[in-house]
C-alpha cells in the first residue's frame, strides 16, 4: 500500500507540472491570440509615430482617424485610405513603408517560424521534464518489483527507440531555425534587388525622374515604398494616380511585376527550389528533412513538390487567360490609346499581374468594358478562395 501511495503521490506531481506548463504553452501558442496582438500593437504604434509626425503640407493635416485608418491599412496591408497618399510627408510615408514590411506575409511567416522555435523547445523541455519524472516513477516502481529486472532487451530496444526520437526532434529544430534563415535571406534579397533596380532605372530615366521632382518624392523613399508594398501585396503607391501616372514607363513595370508574383503565389515554388539548390549545393540534413516532410513542419508556404507545381501552372494560366482577353477586348479602347505596341503589351502584363495581388493599376477602371470588369472580379475571386 506504501508503495502505490508514493507512486499516487509523483504521479499527481507530475499531473500538476505538467497542467501548469500546458495552459501557459496554449494561452501562449495560439496563433489567432498573437496575431491579433501584434497587429493591434504595430498599428497603434505606427499610428502614434504618424500622428508625432508632421504632414507635407504644413495648411493640411489629416484627422486621426484617417492617420489611423491608414496605419492599420498599411500594417494589414489592404492599402485603403481615407486620404490622399500624397499629403504624407517623406518620413511618415517611411513609417508606412515599414508598416507594410513587417505586416506582410512572408515578414509575418517568419516570425511565426521563429516563435515556433521557441515554443518548440518549451515544448521539447516540458516534455522531457515528464519523461524525467515518470523514469523516476518506475525507479521507484522497480525497486518493489525486482522479478522485472531481467527485460534488458526490451529496455536496450527501448533506449535505441528514444535515441531515434530525439534525434528527429533535434533535426527538425535544426530545419525550422534553417528555413527561418532561408526565409529571411530571401526576404532581404529580393527587396535590396528590387530597391536597387527601381532606384537605377529612375536616375537613369527622365520621365520617372521628372514624375518624382513634380510630386516632391524622393527616389530612395519611391523605390522602397514602392518595392515593399508591390512584394507585400498592399498596392500603396506614393502618387494620387497609382501606377497610372508611370503607365508609359514600360522598364520600371517590369520591375515591380514579378516583385508581386515573388511576395505572394510564386512564393512557395521560388522557396522550394531555393531550398533544393543549398541542398545540392551544401548537402545539408535540413535540406532534405524539409523537402520530404514539408506538412509536419506546418509552414504552409512550403508546399509539396506536387503542389509547388501545379500552383506555378494555375499562376501561369490564369496570367495567360486574363492576358489574352484583356488583350483581345480593350487593345484598341481608350484605355489603352495613347500607349504603342511595347507599352500596351507590358501594360496588360503589369495590370493582369495586379488583378489577382495588389491591386496597383496602370488603366483608369471606369474606362474598360464590363465584360474585363467580370473577369478581374472573378480572378479575385479565385484567389480569394
Amino acid at each position: 500500500m506504501k508503495t502505490y501511495s508514493y507512486i499516487g503521490k509523483k504521479l499527481e506531481q507530475l499531473c500538476n507540472s505538467c497542467f501548469i506548463r500546458i495552459t501557459w504553452f496554449h494561452l501562449l501558442g495560439n496563433k489567432f491570440t498573437l496575431e491579433l496582438i501584434y497587429f493591434l500593437l504595430i498599428s497603434s504604434l505606427g499610428f502614434s509615430i504618424l500622428r508625432s509626425l508632421d504632414a507635407k503640407s504644413p495648411t493640411f493635416t489629416p484627422r486621426n482617424l484617417d492617420l489611423f485608418f491608414t496605419s492599420v491599412s498599411a500594417a494589414t496591408v489592404t492599402s485603403m485610405s481615407t486620404a490622399e497618399i500624397e499629403v504624407f510627408s517623406n518620413s511618415q510615408l517611411v513609417i508606412l513603408t515599414i508598416l507594410m514590411l513587417i505586416g506582410g506575409e512572408v515578414f509575418t511567416s517568419m516570425l511565426s517560424l521563429n516563435l515556433r522555435r521557441f515554443f518548440f523547445k518549451v515544448s521539447n523541455t516540458t516534455k522531457q521534464m515528464s519523461i524525467t519524472n515518470v523514469e523516476q516513477v518506475d525507479t521507484s516502481v522497480s525497486n518493489h518489483r525486482t522479478h522485472f529486472s531481467n527485460n534488458n532487451t526490451i529496455l536496450e530496444l527501448e533506449s535505441s527507440k528514444s535515441e531515434t526520437v530525439d534525434h528527429m526532434e533535434v533535426l527538425k529544430n535544426k530545419s525550422i531555425k534553417f528555413l527561418g534563415r532561408v526565409v529571411m535571406f530571401y526576404l532581404l534579397f529580393v527587396h535590396v534587388l528590387g530597391l536597387v533596380s527601381v532606384f537605377i532605372y529612375i536616375n537613369a530615366i527622365s520621365s520617372a525622374r521628372n514624375i518624382l521632382k513634380q510630386k516632391g518624392l524622393h527616389a530612395v523613399t519611391f523605390s522602397f515604398f514602392t518595392i515593399v508594398s508591390s512584394f507585400s501585396n498592399c498596392g500603396f503607391i506614393p502618387t494620387n494616380e497609382n501606377m497610372l501616372i508611370f503607365r508609359k514607363n514600360s522598364g520600371l513595370l517590369l520591375i515591380i511585376a514579378p516583385q508581386i508574383l515573388l511576395g505572394n503565389t510564386l512564393y512557395p515554388p521560388v522557396l522550394r527550389s531555393i531550398i533544393w539548390v543549398v541542398g545540392k549545393i551544401t548537402k545539408k540534413e535540413e535540406t532534405r528533412y524539409l523537402l520530404r516532410n514539408s506538412k509536419v513542419l506546418g509552414y504552409h508556404h512550403l508546399l509539396s513538390y506536387k503542389h509547388s507545381f501545379l500552383l506555378l501552372i494555375t499562376v501561369s494560366v490564369f496570367l495567360m487567360v486574363q492576358y489574352i482577353l484583356f488583350s483581345s477586348m480593350e487593345w484598341t479602347s481608350g484605355s489603352l490609346g495613347d500607349l504603342n505596341v511595347y507599352q500596351k503589351l507590358v501594360g496588360i502584363l503589369f495590370q493582369v499581374v495586379n488583378t489577382r495581388h495588389t491591386g496597383e493599376s496602370v488603366v483608369d477602371l471606369s474606362t474598360i468594358s464590363g465584360a474585363v470588369l467580370v473577369l478581374f472580379i472573378f480572378m479575385i475571386e479565385m484567389i480569394t478562395n
